[in-house]
């Protein structure tokens, strides 16, 4: 097959399955761009490339000259004829002109097109550079000739730093591939490429002064992660039988920052310590605490042999990548051995250290230091507060708001990466129609919420910016990692590069439609939009109601429904806006094209039931997971597909609470929903058991139900255990539901 009749069919590929989602150039909105710019103003007319059309320099610079060659080899490709590079002038007519000097700030850039040129200006090569990915976003899929709208484009990034991340020690990807990747963020204006090179999986990356680090540690008896940690976590040594993995030398890493650097993206690499250091202890077990290899997983803080091979291995890493900022880890720390070891507890006398987070702290500033006096600075997750942190240290903030605003407070620049919104190795669709993951569970929509900066604006200048993250646990080659991190990389270019007020989820529905077909021209596995359905509730107590709302990753769909768990057909309501029921009812929903039923479907239990708002004792108390607090379990909210969203409340014993209903009462039902996900430990329960009292200390069982749900079960499954009450009459009920081992998730009690 050609390539212009590959062309053809993908275009009538995505003509037939997104015909729903919408025009992707229609009248009122002809500009597609992906991160939405500043500032759109249409012309009159259009710009119609021939093959006369050039490109022209106006400036007798060495990066703009590289960047137009590349710009020239791209519309060569696309337009199926040369395209040359020429020095001329700006009023030159027929010539796509780049033109230096001009612009808001060193990334941004001015794009005009008008019927006789097409002009990209900026104060920096980079800012041309990122006019030139908004122009090939508005050139058809399909190639050949081509006109464009004339248009005013002028954009400038919110966030100097939009990063997206690569964890290839858990499974490793070419060289090839990892620059496959820096293609494909550059497209979306990433301007950082945060690489993680080391972790107790596999250490990737050549140093000359120690050897044996990929030696006999880059490679493991097994190609699959997952069979290695939940194996015996063996390594193997280059070139043996039974070696799979790869490392990258000195000149490949060299070769890749030099790549990315073209398209303006630094690599910033991390370096692991203390902890998630095992790969490192089995080539040179005296770094540790006990000596020995297969034992311990961090750096022994009390040796100073440690801080002496990090230092040379930070020298050698920093030789190769020139980026200001050096990334540590610092995360997840055990610090189990350093309270056993004899060297750590004499580092913590010797330095006036109150304990082994003192320690930790100690060990980054000392880490710290050296980076400083080679003009670098650190980057570390944000464990690298706990025990004091470092002043010229910079936060990668994964573990909520809370901690970057910490950081901020005490004048550290953060950068935003929280895992519930940021982590591209959840869940995206339903668990239950998706390939494997870690779990969690992370919609397009959700990362398209993402906000960096705190409701403080005092502390918004501390805020770099933000960052995608794909931990590659299960994903075993790049393939999966292109599965996993588009489209919601795409969407987080926008949240990070296009102001707060410019930004619209609808519209940027619409506009993905143009980025699926280049995304298929380029061989990219992306995940496709989901025919799934998102359900949010709104509960209003001083009328007894809940609103309901549909939501959906596709542009306008037609979303059909009922609300007494019959499956929708084509004849069922036709949801148009959001609408309330006061009753519990049971909801099915599912999105038709051509009047047929597309899966997943939908299918939730929401409403306001007679427990909403009634005051709940915990004889148990919850753990990590608090959900809404001591109302959790009845607030009428009913939990999503993931224990993260705020609705699930989590319990790592039995569960023991009672709601008192106020007075005696005649009851129904009660019924509480729960879920299974083995991969973190999630489990249903054993069995519920409900009983009954009016005094509130004399209870008599009214009915116990057992799970049905094999503990063995990995995939996402719930379970909602459900009992008459018989009509019987009490004010307080006794809920306690079993733990089978890990946590217990449990949304809402629902009593009728």
């Amino acid at each position: 097959m050609t390539s212009t009749n590959r062309l053809t069919c993908i275009l009538i590929l995505f003509l037939s399955l997104f015909s729903f989602v919408g025009n992707a150039q229609t009248m009122n909105n002809p500009i597609q761009i992906i991160p939405q710019p500043n500032s759109i103003e249409l012309g009159k007319g259009e710009f119609k490339w021939n093959k006369k059309t050039k490109i022209i320099i106006t400036n007798d610079n060495e990066e703009l000259k590289a960047t137009a060659d590349y710009l020239a080899d791209v519309l060569s490709n696309i337009t199926k004829s040369p395209v040359k590079v020429t020095k001329g002038k700006p009023k030159a007519k027929n010539a796509l002109i780049l033109h230096l000097g001009k612009g808001q700030g060193e990334e941004s850039y001015e794009l005009n097109i008008d019927k006789d040129r097409i002009i990209i200006e900026g104060l920096k090569p980079a800012g041309i550079f990122y006019g030139i990915q908004s122009l090939l976003q508005m050139i058809p899929v399909e190639g050949g000739k081509f006109s464009l709208q004339s248009v005013q484009i002028k954009d400038n990034p919110r966030f100097s730093y939009r990063g997206m991340h690569l964890d290839v020690s858990r499974h490793f990807y070419t060289k090839e591939e990892v620059k496959k990747f820096i293609d494909l963020i550059a497209m979306y204006k990433f301007n950082r490429f945060h690489w993680h090179l080391t972790d107790a999986a596999g250490w990737r990356l050549e140093i000359k002064q120690y050897p044996l680090l990929t030696q006999k540690t880059a490679f493991r008896a097994e190609a699959n992660y997952n069979d290695f940690w939940g194996g015996e976590r063996k390594y193997a040594d280059e070139g043996a039988d039974n070696a799979h993995g790869g490392y990258y030398t000195q000149d490949d890493a060299r070769e890749i920052v030099a790549y990315a650097a073209s398209k303006y993206i630094t690599v910033i690499p991390e370096i692991e310590m203390p902890g998630h250091s095992e790969e490192v202890f089995v080539a040179y077990p005296n770094l540790s605490c006990s000596g020995k290899p297969y034992v311990d997983s961090d750096f022994c803080a009390g040796n100073d042999d440690s801080f002496t091979f990090l230092n040379n291995v930070l020298d050698e890493v920093i030789d190769i990548f020139p980026s200001q900022y050096i990334h540590i880890g610092g995360d997840e720390a055990g610090k189990k051995s350093w309270k056993k070891c004899p060297k750590c507890q004499q580092r913590i006398v010797d330095e006036n250290l109150k304990d082994v987070d003192e320690l930790q702290s100690y060990f980054i500033k000392r880490i710290s230091k050296h980076l400083t006096s080679r003009n670098r600075n650190l980057i570390g997750w944000d464990e690298i507060i706990d025990g004091g942190l470092a002043s010229d240290a910079t936060v990668m903030v994964w573990r909520g708001k809370e901690k970057g605003e910490v950081a901020a407070r005490h004048g550290n620049h953060v950068i935003m990466t929280p895992g519930s919104h940021c982590y591209f190795d959840s869940y995206q669709a339903d668990p239950t129609t998706e390939p494997k993951t870690i779990g969690g569970y992370l919609p397009l929509q959700k990362v398209y919420s993402f906000e960096v900066t705190p409701a403080n604006d005092s502390l918004a200048p501390f805020y770099l910016g933000g960052q995608g993250n794909i931990w590659t646990e299960y994903m075993t080659d790049f393939k999966r990692v292109e599965y996993m991190a588009f489209p919601r990389a795409i969407a987080l270019a926008e949240t990070l590069w296009s102001s707060k007020e410019s930004r619209n989820w609808s519209d940027f529905k619409a506009r993905m439609a143009n980025q699926y077909p280049r995304l298929e021209l380029l061989d990219v596995n992306y995940h496709r939009p989901s025919f799934e359905i998102e359900m949010t509730e709104k509960v209003d107590t001083a009328n007894k109601l809940v609103e309901v709302k549909f939501e959906s990753e596709l542009n306008n769909p037609v979303i059909r429904y009922t609300l007494d768990g019959t499956e929708p057909t084509n004849e069922s309501a036709i949801y148009t806006s959001p609408f309330t029921i006061d009753r519990i009812a049971h909801i099915n929903a599912a999105v038709f094209v051509d009047d047929q039923i597309q899966k997943p479907i939908l299918k939730r239990k929401s409403g306001y039931h007679r427990a909403v708002g009634k005051k709940v004792t915990y004889n148990t108390k919850w753990q990590s997971y608090p959900a809404g607090g001591e109302t959790a379990l009845t607030d009428g909210y009913s939990g999503s597909l993931t224990y993260g969203d705020g609705r699930w409340q989590g319990f790592t014993s039995n569960m023991d609470v009672v709601i008192d209903m106020g007075s005696i009462v005649q009851l129904n039902s009660l019924s509480a929903n729960f879920m299974q996900l083995t991969g973190p430990g999630v489990y249903i329960p054993k069995y519920v058991e409900v009983s009954l009292s009016n005094d509130g200390v004399n209870f008599e069982k009214a009915f116990r139900v057992e799970s049905t749900v094999p503990k063995e079960y990995d995939r996402l499954i719930f379970q909602d255990f459900v009992g008459g009450l018989e009509n019987k009459q009490a004010r307080y009920i006794k809920v306690f539901a079993k733990n089978n081992g890990g946590f217990l998730f449990v949304d809402e009690l629902v009593v009728n």
